[in-house]
């Protein structure tokens, strides 16, 4: 099944298009309650409506709706990671949108700056773009049910190898202590508390907000007394990369845990169930695989 996200101005009126020209895309009583209705639903964090199994040319796909209010908001601060996190991987732009695209670079530096601060002094380009791909599956209910491929993370890496290399390259040397040579798959990155304090400081706000409440008055200098003294002695703080990876599970979780349930909503029962069952078949073969 083919993957779309559609970023639109007006939810409400964009839905009430969509039902008057593919009906079919929603269940019954989506279209009996109407445009308003999908669109309220829409709204419940992560902000996301989900229309599955459309047949469309030949091919199957799946299209989440949402604003581009909502798109370029989680882009910037992460607030949930659901539509930031996916905006990680390589992408196809069906229509490109100036305000998407800048938000859009703010969010892959982000991804960087976060797995350099969860990553050793030297590490393979395979081990950041896992670290990378990985960000909005830590903490993502799926992941402990049995419909979803443990594995996932290193098939999405393993298969799009190139693709991560031409999104993050050029992003990636433009940091501060990094070095990652063209031709090279090995970076070494520079692991003294005030480099760390550089990427740590311009995380997205709500990682960061989470980040440093983490950490209890008494453990740190006094933010206000002295604000440098502060961000490198966080930065250099053995327990760092553990909070960062903690606290990203736990923005993903609750808007993973509601759209799963919002799905429900969206798709209908039949097509829920045909979902999660498709699911479980792929988990299956993948544990038949690996035993």
């Amino acid at each position: 099944m083919v993957d779309f996200m559609f970023a639109v101005t007006h939810a409400s009126h964009w839905h009430s298009i969509n039902m008057h020209q593919f009906p079919g895309h929603y269940p019954l009583y989506a279209r009996t309650l109407g445009s308003s209705f999908v669109s309220r639903v829409e709204d419940i964090s992560p902000g996301v409506w989900f229309n599955a199994f459309v047949p469309m040319k030949g091919v199957t796909i799946k299209y989440g709706v949402t604003t581009v209010d909502n798109l370029c908001s989680d882009l910037l601060n992460w607030k949930t990671l659901y539509l930031a996190g996916r905006m990680h991987k390589p992408i196809r732009i069906i229509k490109d949108d100036a305000r998407v695209r800048l938000t859009q670079q703010v969010n892959l530096t982000s991804a960087i700056r976060t797995a350099l601060l969860t990553l050793p002094e030297s590490f393979t380009e395979t081990e950041l773009f896992e670290r990378i791909a990985g960000i909005s599956y830590a903490g993502d209910i799926r992941m402990v049910l049995p419909g979803e491929n443990r594995g996932k993370v290193n098939n999405i890496v393993s298969k799009q190898g190139p693709q991560f290399r031409e999104l993050y390259h050029r992003l990636v040397v433009a940091l501060p202590g990094v070095h990652w040579p063209a031709h090279s798959g090995t970076i070494q990155q520079d692991l003294a508390p005030h480099t760390r304090a550089a990427h740590l400081r311009k995380l997205p706000s709500n990682l960061l907000k989470r980040v440093t409440e983490g950490y209890s008055t008494g453990e740190m200098p006094s933010r206000e007394v002295d604000e440098s003294m502060y961000w490198t002695k966080l930065a250099g703080d053995k327990k760092l990369a553990e909070t960062i990876q903690r606290e990203m599970a736990g923005i993903v979780r609750y808007p993973s845990a509601v759209q799963t349930l919002k799905g429900i909503v969206s798709s209908g029962i039949g097509k829920s169930a045909r979902y999660a069952g498709e699911k479980v078949g792929k988990w299956w073969k993948g544990q038949q695989k690996s035993s």
